[in-house]
C-alpha cells in the first residue's frame, strides 16, 4: 500500500468515526493511531471543523406536519 492509499484509507476512516460508523474495534484502532501520529489528529480537527461549518452555514427548511402525515399516510401498508 502507498502512501496514497494509505491517506485515502485514513480520510475513510476519520469519516466514518465522525460518522459514528466506525465497530468499537477499529474506533479503537482509529485512536490508536491518531495517538502515534500526530498529522491523523490534524486531519480529523480538520475534517470535523469543515462538517461544523458546513452546519452553520446550510439552512433547512422545515417540513410541515401535513406533509410528513401525507407521506406517512402513502407508505403506509394495509394488510389484505
Amino acid at each position: 500500500m502507498n502512501s496514497n492509499d494509505n491517506y485515502q484509507d485514513l480520510i475513510r476512516k476519520v469519516s466514518s468515526f465522525l460518522d459514528n460508523e466506525l465497530t468499537f474495534e477499529a474506533e479503537r484502532e482509529l485512536i490508536q493511531e491518531i495517538k502515534t501520529n500526530p498529522e491523523f489528529l490534524r486531519m480529523l480537527s480538520k475534517e470535523a471543523s469543515f462538517r461544523e461549518f458546513i452546519k452553520s452555514k446550510i439552512q433547512r427548511r422545515k417540513v410541515s406536519p401535513s406533509l410528513i402525515q401525507a407521506i406517512k399516510d402513502k407508505i403506509r401498508v394495509n394488510p389484505a
